[in-house]
């Protein structure tokens, strides 16, 4: 439902809008991601995993550590915004960033209520809160765009969103921790959650740069068709798989702690659906890529067919590699993922430039392909060896 939320809001408002301004929308978006990326601390997932829950001093000092970092991140981005604008050539468009800033503050002040209740799999009451921010994002999103407000309409839909979320988890879960400015008593979540932070780190590398490039070079509206293809795959393929391993983690996390071998056979039987699953799909994905095109988001994005050709092949090894990451997460093993994350760097570092002299826009996709095989092969032989 929430996926299903995400996708009309961006095939409908991408529709509506063009290349042009949802390049111009990525770009705000991408700023929002390398920030959080360089400064993820990791402590979501490290109350997650944790053998014991926190009490209500950690959890305060969890929030305290959350909100600093959120309104650290929106400052940044509002003072870098004439420079980022210049850069990425977004015209007047400082609005779109300064906008975008508030994103990352609304994250940080929500409450770490939300980790407990993951903890816990209290999975429908995450799903009532990611519906309802969903459907609002969403709603809020179409109504601004139909009213003629442009690129703006996608931010101001996840605004919207972002408020709604932050306001149920503090009015709909609980605990709710004390709310001071308190950092300390929460350095056992440290040796995990510094796998985590190294992770993002190198994902940003990963999963950024190719945007970077093409910002930097091309502008918003050849960011838009590369966007709207990686995004469209990302839709159909890796977001099932993404919103299956928020079940995934906490699930193998509470089978680990109970039985090992359980854990094992459970982890191989979601493994094997899902690679099944998704060749299938990028089977059919591939036949159909033109007239899906032209049938949901019409004539002006057919230029992006051959990159969403390219760009199933990485979402389908993206599903699987969030399989990989939710297991290797739940059994205490995170600097595994982290260190695939950085064999698919190196890759990309080698391949990119060849790939992307020869063949361009395409080549960077290629190149992209190979690295998240890479990353899947090392954390699959990682597992096995580890059985």
């Amino acid at each position: 439902m929430v996926r299903g939320f995400v996708a009309v809001k961006f095939l409908a408002i991408g529709r509506i809008l063009g290349p042009e301004a949802i390049g111009a929308v990525s770009i705000a978006l991408l700023a929002v991601a390398i920030a959080e990326s360089l400064s993820d601390t990791g402590l979501a997932q490290a109350v997650v995993q944790g053998r014991d829950a926190p009490d209500s001093g950690e959890l305060s000092a969890v929030w305290a550590t959350l909100t600093a970092r959120g309104v650290l991140i929106g400052i940044l981005i509002a003072v870098l915004a004439p420079f980022m604008s210049s850069q990425f050539h977004l015209g007047g468009s400082i609005g779109l960033l300064l906008l975008a800033a508030l994103l990352p503050i609304l994250r940080g002040i929500a409450s770490p209520a939300y980790f407990i209740v993951t903890r816990q799999r209290g999975f429908q009451k995450l799903a009532g809160v990611e519906t309802s921010v969903a459907f609002t994002d969403c709603a809020v999103g179409l109504v601004c765009a139909l009213a003629g407000l442009g690129a703006y309409s996608v931010l101001i839909g996840l605004v919207a969103g972002e408020v709604l979320k932050t306001t149920l988890t503090w009015t709909t879960m609980s605990p709710r921790p004390p709310l001071r400015l308190k950092f300390s008593g929460i350095g056992h979540y440290v040796n995990f959650s510094r796998w985590i932070w190294a992770g993002s780190v190198v994902n940003l590398l990963l999963n950024q740069f190719d945007k970077v490039i093409v910002a930097k070079l091309l502008g918003p509206l050849q960011l838009g068709a590369y966007q709207m293809s990686s995004k469209l795959a990302q839709m159909l393929l890796a977001d099932a798989a993404i919103a299956m391993s928020q079940y995934l983690f906490p699930t193998f996390s509470e089978h680990h702690r109970r039985d090992v071998q359980s854990a094992q056979r459970l982890f191989r039987r979601y493994l094997v659906l899902a690679a099944i699953g998704l060749a299938l799909l990028v089977i059919v994905l591939r036949l159909v890529a033109e007239p899906l095109f032209q049938f949901v988001l019409g004539s002006a994005w057919l230029p992006a067919v051959p990159l969403f050709k390219i760009f199933v092949i990485n979402m389908a090894i993206g599903a699987v590699i969030a399989v990989l990451v939710s297991w290797l997460r739940a059994v205490g093993m995170p600097k595994v993922a982290t260190h695939a994350s950085i064999i698919q760097a190196v890759v990309l570092c080698v391949t990119v430039p060849v790939a992307t002299h020869y063949w361009g826009v395409t080549g960077i996709a290629w190149a992209m392909t190979v690295g998240l095989g890479s990353a899947a092969g090392w954390m699959l032989f990682r597992i096995v060896r580890e059985a």
